[in-house]
């Protein structure tokens, strides 16, 4: 195995477990479950210092991960949609990487940020939509007698919203004052 390849392991292993630690430190926000944190912050790192591949890998090991630390689970795929998808998916920031580290290179931080906020909306409204996917299906009793998919939106965006505003911000600031977090060493 080659140096880069094993570094980007490490990084990706590293990195699950520092998102791990930081959706256990979260703001819950509901007894139901969901929560305010920066768990996708790591993640974005990834996706953005690797790319898609390591990114998606990440989000895995910490959707994974959460399963052995207290995930609440009423059915197998709803452990799949609210830790194994909703996780995952949010390595899709990478969708914008090359920009953002093009303009990282040129040193436009007004671009690197408004890429970042776009990769981070887009990774948080697909996580959203997999927990509001799960919540609908698996946690309609908890919707009494309105819809459940109604119910579903409201209770997800009650903190995956704040989650993914929180998230946008700390990388805007984090990548922008530090843009060489997201430059792969050799």
């Amino acid at each position: 195995m080659d140096k880069k390849r094993l570094l980007m392991l490490v990084e990706i292993a590293i990195f699950a477990a520092v998102g791990l630690v930081l959706d256990q430190v979260s703001f819950k926000v509901w007894a139901q479950g969901g929560s305010v944190s920066l768990v996708m912050v790591p993640i974005v790192l990834i996706a953005f210092r690797w790319g898609l591949g390591a990114g998606l890998t990440t989000g895995l090991l910490v959707g994974v991960m959460q399963t052995m630390f207290g995930a609440y689970i009423v059915h197998w795929f709803q452990g799949l949609l609210d830790y194994g998808v909703a996780f995952t998916v949010v390595g899709l920031a990478a969708i914008v990487r090359k920009p953002v580290l093009d303009a990282a290179a040129n040193s436009n931080k007004v671009k690197m940020a408004n890429y970042i906020i776009i990769g981070i909306v887009v990774a948080g409204f697909l996580r959203y939509a997999a927990h509001t996917a799960a919540g609908a299906v698996f946690f309609a009793e908890y919707a009494g007698d309105q819809n459940a998919w109604v119910y579903s939106i409201i209770y997800n965006g009650t903190y995956m919203l704040p989650a993914t505003i929180l998230t946008a911000v700390a990388c805007v600031l984090l990548f922008t004052s530090a843009p060489q977090l997201m430059q792969r060493k050799s």
